[in-house]
């Protein structure tokens, strides 16, 4: 059941930013490493420890963080030594997008975020969350043929035209000019 906790945050249709603060360690990376875009702050610190527990991470982390990071040499030490390391490591070896201005203004960045993605198209946005979990798993050309299917459901919204015609910057949260999103019962 974990598991599916964990996983429910990557199969949301709705892009996922994590903001980390302070420790973030074992079942945390697992948490964060299915989320869609991860900013943290300058004092965090984190761990794949379940190693230093005599077990190895079975929530995700050893699944998701090589594909969110790459299966370098340093990845798999972390995981294998459980040794602590800081948001600069976190940032150099892509496991975060972004180290916060401050502690305090870690929420509030990670608020930027959200509005500039919800400023966009919701149909575009969700269809490229999707397209881009399943080209993480699959070929190019299964993602290709897979992102077509996806962009022929958003030509039958207005959205695209909207954008052309009456363009608004999406940071100021101008997102009200595209198609809703029809409710999702999965979440």
């Amino acid at each position: 059941e974990m598991q599916a906790a964990i996983t429910s945050l990557e199969r949301c249709p709705i892009p996922v930013v994590a903001a980390i603060h302070g420790f973030c360690i074992g079942a945390g990376v697992d948490l964060i490493t299915a989320a869609d875009v991860r900013i943290c702050s300058p004092n965090s610190i984190f761990s794949v420890r379940e190693v230093r527990l005599g077990l190895a991470a079975d929530v995700g982390t050893l699944q998701r963080l090589p594909k969110v990071v790459g299966h370098s040499s340093r990845i798999r030490e972390l995981c294998f030594t459980g040794e602590d390391f800081g948001s600069d490591e976190a940032a150099r070896i892509g496991l975060v997008s972004r180290i916060s201005q401050s502690d305090d203004s870690l929420v509030e960045e990670g608020l930027a975020i959200c509005r500039l993605i919800a400023g966009n198209s919701p149909v575009a946005v969700t269809g490229t969350k999707l397209s881009l979990n399943y080209s993480r798993d699959h070929t190019v050309a299964d993602g290709l043929e897979h992102i077509a299917t996806l962009n022929a459901a958003a030509l039958i919204t207005d959205d695209i035209m909207n954008s052309l015609v009456s363009p608004s910057d999406s940071r100021d949260g101008g997102g009200s000019r595209f198609a809703r999103l029809l409710p999702i019962a999965r979440l």
